[in-house]
């Protein structure tokens, strides 16, 4: 598998907090990768670290196999960033956002930068300041896009977005990802818009990597099972996360193959998990109940 970015041992600690801890992750090229995770899980400081705004306390990151702290030259003209808070400069006109761009960027695409937004209805002579917050997280993301990258790293990209913009945003990224093949690392918090537009997903909790793999290989190697209670059920290491609520039992359950639905002779059902079931469980389950896929 060519990576796109690798971390190993990756760890960044603020004095006595650990923002994350002996992470080991490779993420492929080509693909659309949703990283997922509660506040403070780590998710910005692995974006940060990613284009060298920070250095690792201890560990390594590499993005297209290149330090981006040694060799930012290298790393950072291949890679997109835009920040949760969308930071553009308020008094700039579009235009001059575009003419910034272009100034600061080696590998700066005008025409396409131009005719996106064009397309987009947004005026060229509007003050950032005047814009909507669909239209301005949108204007960073072509900011983002106008170097043509082959990574694009996106913090909360839909974040503070109404469900239209949220979705006409994700909807022209993914348009744009299928024409050019650039990899996307797209933090979110909603697992909904994830599980419709990535084929990968990494989860940190906890400062650490709690599973990591192909979205249709996750799902299928987990299933849910609804069943009557058991009272002093013995240590399972399949079992993901278990929920005791008046006489009945659910659990989030690895499985060697796919799962179909059905229902067993004591009416315990089993049926494949969705990713937002798989998300949260492993999210709520302790450190040494989940893994790494």
């Amino acid at each position: 598998m060519n990576a796109a970015l690798e971390a190993i041992g990756l760890t960044k600690r603020y004095r006595k907090t650990w923002a994350l801890r002996d992470c080991d992750l490779t993420l492929p090229s080509g693909s659309v990768i949703g990283l997922v995770g509660p506040n403070g899980a780590g998710k910005t400081t692995l974006l940060h670290l990613a284009v060298g705004l920070l250095e690792p306390t201890a560990g390594e990151i590499r993005v297209f196999d290149w330090s981006p702290r040694s060799h930012p030259t290298l790393v950072l003209s291949r890679v997109g960033f835009m920040a949760q808070d969308r930071p553009l400069y308020d008094g700039f006109s579009v235009a001059d956002t575009l003419e910034l761009g272009r100034q600061l960027n080696p590998r700066w695409d005008g025409q396409y930068a131009k005719e996106r937004l064009r397309r987009l209805g947004i005026p060229f002579d509007r003050k950032v300041k005047n814009l909507s917050t669909g239209q301005r997280a949108q204007v960073a993301l072509t900011l983002a896009l106008g170097k043509r990258p082959d990574l694009l790293l996106l913090d909360e990209p839909v974040a503070n977005l109404d469900p239209l913009a949220r979705h006409e945003f994700l909807q022209q990224l993914m348009a744009t990802v299928a024409e050019d093949g650039t990899t996307v690392l797209l933090s979110s918090h909603i697992v909904a818009e994830l599980e419709r537009v990535c084929d990968y997903l990494v989860i940190l909790a906890d400062a650490k990597v709690r599973l990591a793999g192909e979205v249709e290989a996750l799902i299928g190697g987990h299933a849910l099972v609804v069943g009557p209670r058991r009272e002093g059920a013995t240590r399972d290491p399949s079992v993901v996360e278990t929920i005791d609520a008046g006489r009945q039992t659910t659990r989030l359950i690895r499985t060697a193959q796919p799962e179909q639905a059905h229902v067993c002779p004591d009416g315990t059902s089993v049926r494949p998990a969705t990713l937002e079931e798989l998300v949260l469980a492993y999210l709520r389950s302790q450190p040494d109940e989940a893994e790494v896929a």
